[in-house]
């Protein structure tokens, strides 16, 4: 989520946090300010240090299911080319474990050809991500994908396990499900813009 569009308190920190280019507490903000009020999500932080503290607070604000993470190769996000680091909140207990791609049934590999330069190039990614016939790239951003959608399901409690998430992310991908998810968004944010703006 775009937090300028859903938290009208963000628009005011873009410009700042923009010009500042450093990591600041606005980096946190998010997920302890989301105005949607949500109690499982997968957070990602910009350095392993901040896992467990973030876990902590989000713990004391109510939170049920949450994965903090912070992969070895400085993601804010489950890596393929690395091990992760999580924090994890569940039934009122932190547990802090590393995760290896493998261990999700997943393979260990590069990340080249997944950084991109525009929006637009993010798109184009993701749509040969989510499509039948997919690219070197597009395949890659797939597993990517569904390794952190895996993560999500897992946090929201729609999966046992991680690995249990990702493979029902990698359902979702290959029956076409999270494509029709993507348009679908695609379309709601188009009618939220267009009644925001009008």
């Amino acid at each position: 989520m775009f937090a300028q569009s859903h938290h009208g308190a963000m628009k005011y920190a873009a410009g700042p946090r923009r010009d500042l280019g450093l990591r600041t507490l606005f980096n946190m903000l998010g997920p302890l300010t989301n105005p949607a009020g949500v109690k499982h999500q997968v957070v990602g932080v910009f350095t392993q240090a901040l896992c467990r503290p973030l876990a902590e607070v989000l713990q004391r604000l109510g939170s049920k299911h949450v994965l903090v993470v912070h992969s070895q190769d400085g993601l804010d996000e489950f890596s393929l080319a690395a091990p992760t680091y999580v924090a994890e909140l569940k039934n009122d207990q932190i547990t802090e474990y590393w995760v290896q791609p493998e261990d999700l049934g997943m393979k260990s590999q590069s990340l080249f050809g997944l950084v991109v330069e525009s929006p637009a190039a993010s798109l184009e990614l993701i749509r040969d991500a989510l499509g039948r016939r997919k690219t070197e790239h597009g395949q890659k951003a797939a597993e990517m994908i569904v390794l952190n959608a895996g993560a999500a399901l897992y946090a929201a409690d729609h999966a046992s396990s991680l690995k249990e998430g990702v493979a029902l992310a990698h359902d979702a991908l290959h029956t076409g499900l999270a494509r029709e998810k993507l348009e679908e968004l695609g379309a709601f944010t188009a009618v939220f813009k267009q009644e925001n703006e009008g």
